[in-house]
């Protein structure tokens, strides 16, 4: 039991990590654990929409999980394109120290977990990419293009970088994406 509790006391320091991107009609950034919360009950609600049937409790597993290692790392806009591979490196670290608070089984389970929505080979974790691809999407669509402006992201950069992703984890989706992001882009909503 002291070990769950130390873990869960150490995870609640993802309510500190903030992103990019701001929470509809509120004046902050969300933070990692938000999202975290939000992309989860996307996935669960996208189910349906899933190109093939998915484990959903295993998907929302990853994703209440994926984003953990920013307790020591913070966070990386989603459309960063430069130095993933650094990154992806510490947030293992992080992960492997916080998921070893855990008892050695459970951990084992968290950081498969952790691994395989990394990977994003199994169609559990290219759906969960979907969601994680998707959510910042919809809030740049929700808030007029936020975090597009501020930091400099064109068109083409979102596209790049989650298209592919989400195209592979939900085409469903992704054709819905596709058609908002031109019309954001015919009404000036990037930055670039």
């Amino acid at each position: 039991m002291e070990s769950v509790v130390r873990f869960i006391l150490e995870i609640d320091r993802l309510k500190g990590v903030t992103r990019k991107t701001r929470p509809l009609g509120l004046d902050r950034q969300e933070n990692s654990a938000e999202h975290s919360w939000q992309i989860a009950l996307l996935a669960a609600s996208l189910a349906p929409y899933a190109d093939s049937p998915v484990d959903i409790d295993r998907v929302i597993r990853m994703l209440l999980l994926h984003d953990i290692g920013e307790i020591e790392t913070g966070d990386t806009i989603v459309y960063a394109e430069e130095g993933w591979e650094e990154r992806k490196a510490a947030e293992l670290a992080a992960v492997t120290r916080i998921f070893g608070l855990l008892p050695e089984a459970q951990a084992a389970e968290f950081l498969g977990l952790w691994h395989e929505f990394e990977a994003a080979q199994t169609p559990e974790a290219r759906f969960a990419h979907a969601a994680d691809r998707a959510m910042p999407v919809l809030l740049n669509l929700a808030n007029n293009g936020q975090s597009w402006r501020e930091n400099g992201i064109s068109h083409a950069r979102v596209v790049r970088r989650i298209g592919p992703p989400i195209q592979a984890g939900c085409p469903r989706l992704w054709a819905y994406l596709e058609a908002q992001l031109e019309t954001a882009r015919q009404q000036g909503l990037f930055g670039a």
